[in-house]
Order: structure tokens, then C-alpha cells, then sequence
């Protein structure tokens, strides 16, 4: 008879297998991930791992969308938010993307990856269409200036943040960065992006 596993020894595993599952996805993308790595990860059994999550796309899924939501549910709260100006609204989202990536300096990449390949499932989970549209920040900027594309700020301000973590691994290789000096550099990044976008609200 199997032996029957406890609710509490089933929290843990499963978040074992998740934990595995983030490091793994991470580094290898949802393609040349196997099963196999996962479980070799987490330090368990093939059958084990297939006891709590039958298939690879499931776990990718849980891992996808958690990522996902990482990377937009800073900016969404703060487009919605009636109460701050403009202005604000960048600074507070220039502050809080930066150190959000600099904490997890390689989810731009996986994310960007994963959109490439899943745009169409992660349009659909999130409605992310609705929100922009929608947002206050769209009808401030309206008001404001109806001359602007809306999606054409957001890209340039978010480009502006994303950016330099893109280009970290590379920065790093070749020796113009270490750690301490691009987490120094996005610090100072929090303070320019607010200029840029007031500079280009306020042209002719």
C-alpha cells in the first residue's frame, strides 16, 4: 500500500517543486527545460514530481504567470491611481521597477522571452489591452496632451527602465559594470527618467 503523504509534507514538496521550477524555467526557458532537470533540482523523483504536477506545461504555467504578474502588477496600480499626478505617477514607477529589477535582475529576460513565444495566453490572463487603455494615467495624459500617443509614452518609459537589465549580462562580460557600480547607475536612472518624462511633456 502507498504510503499516504501528510498536508503538511505536501506544502512542502509542492513548494519544493515550484521553487525548482522558477530556478530551472529561469535559466533555461520553457523549451530546454525537461521534467527531469526540475526534479533533479528540487531533489526528488521523476514519479514524485508527477504525483503533484502531471506535465511540464502546468508547473510553467504556475511559474509563467507569477513572473508575469511580478513584472506588471507594479505598473498597474500605479496607472490606476486617481491621486497622483503625471509626474508622480513616473517617478513612483521609475523608483519601484528599478528596484523591483534590481532584485531580480534576470525576470526582463524571461519574461520578454516567454512574451515572444506565449503573447497571445499572457494578453489573455491579464487583459493587459484593457488596462492601458483604461488607465488613469491615460486619461491624465489626454487631458493633458491629446497630441501623445499613449502607448508610445508607456513603451519609452518602460524602455527607458528595462533596458539596462537587458543589457547586464553583457555589461558585466565585458567588464564596464560590476554589481555594485549598475546598481548604482539604476539609482541614478530613478532620478532621470522623471526629467526625461517632463522634459518631453512639456515640448513644443
Amino acid at each position: 500500500m502507498a504510503k499516504k503523504i501528510k498536508p503538511e509534507e505536501q506544502i512542502s514538496t509542492e513548494e519544493k517543486i515550484k521553487e525548482a521550477a522558477r530556478t530551472v524555467f529561469m535559466k533555461k526557458g520553457f523549451s530546454a527545460t525537461r521534467t527531469r532537470d526540475i526534479a533533479d533540482e528540487a531533489g526528488i523523483n521523476l514519479a514524485l514530481l508527477n504525483y503533484y504536477f502531471r506535465s511540464k506545461e502546468k508547473l510553467f504555467e504556475l511559474v509563467m504567470m507569477e513572473k508575469f504578474q511580478a513584472f506588471f502588477g507594479v505598473i498597474f496600480p500605479i496607472l490606476n491611481d486617481p491621486s497622483t499626478t503625471l509626474e508622480r505617477k513616473v517617478e513612483l514607477i521609475a523608483d519601484q521597477y528599478i528596484t523591483l529589477l534590481t532584485e531580480n535582475p534576470d525576470l526582463p529576460i524571461f519574461i520578454l522571452s516567454e512574451i515572444r513565444t506565449n503573447a497571445d495566453r499572457m494578453v489573455a490572463s491579464v487583459r493587459l489591452d484593457k488596462i492601458l487603455a483604461e488607465s488613469q494615467f491615460v486619461k491624465q495624459l489626454h487631458e493633458r496632451r491629446p497630441d501623445m500617443h499613449s502607448v508610445q509614452l508607456i513603451m519609452s518609459i518602460l524602455g527607458l527602465v528595462v533596458f539596462p537589465f537587458l543589457m547586464r549580462p553583457l555589461l558585466m562580460q565585458t567588464g564596464n559594470a560590476d554589481t555594485k557600480i549598475f546598481n548604482a547607475m539604476m539609482n541614478e536612472r530613478k532620478q532621470w527618467i522623471p526629467k526625461w518624462f517632463d522634459s518631453i511633456l512639456n515640448a513644443k
